[in-house]
């Protein structure tokens, strides 16, 4: 079935990417012993469904990431469509960015951006995001004292790569077309 590289079908590599991030996720070691009752303590909490947007305000996405990103239905769409596409360690690096900015506790901070760096930044991380060399060295830089503008080059840098990458694809994708319709 999955013969040759060059030769590869779309959905070995995606079965290879999936696999990768579950074991990624699997091999972590929790830091404590509570780690291994409540896995995720920070995890936000799920919101109300959203309500479906109008076929124009849905329109409105197709030329900007900042508004699809803003309303709640559209962002769970897009979440959506990357994880169909097995790529979306960048949308959830983008929220975790979101999240980890809302944060005052100092110790709070500390402990949220070193997860955010482990499972995103670090190198082979579970669901690590591509950022240059350049980028990861400054975000390094600005964990020695973590401040909620700790992540900002990188979230920019992942919010231009899903504004010239995924969003054209989401926009031809049945997810989005049936939104327009």
């Amino acid at each position: 079935m999955c013969k040759g590289l060059a030769a590869l079908p779309h959905t070995c590599l995606e079965r290879a990417k999936e696999i990768k991030t579950k074991l990624g996720t699997l091999l972590q070691k929790p830091e404590s012993a509570i780690d291994l009752i409540i896995p995720y303590p920070d995890k936000p909490e799920k919101t109300p469904k959203a309500s479906k947007p109008s076929a124009e305000e849905a329109g409105q996405w197709r030329d900007s990431l900042d508004k699809l990103l803003q309303n709640s239905y559209g962002l769970s769409v897009f979440q959506g469509f990357l994880k169909s596409e097995f790529s979306e360690e960048n949308i959830e690096f983008w929220m975790a960015c979101e999240d980890y900015k809302k944060v005052k506790s100092p110790s709070k901070m500390a402990t949220k951006a070193k997860k955010i760096y482990d499972e995103f930044i670090q190198t082979e991380a579970p669901r690590e995001v591509n950022i240059d060399h350049f980028t990861k060295a400054v975000t390094m830089k600005n964990l020695v004292e973590p401040s909620s503008s700790s992540f900002d080059l990188a979230q920019k840098k992942i919010f231009a790569l899903m504004e010239k990458d995924s969003l054209p694809r989401f926009v031809r994708s049945e997810f989005y077309q049936e939104l327009i319709k």
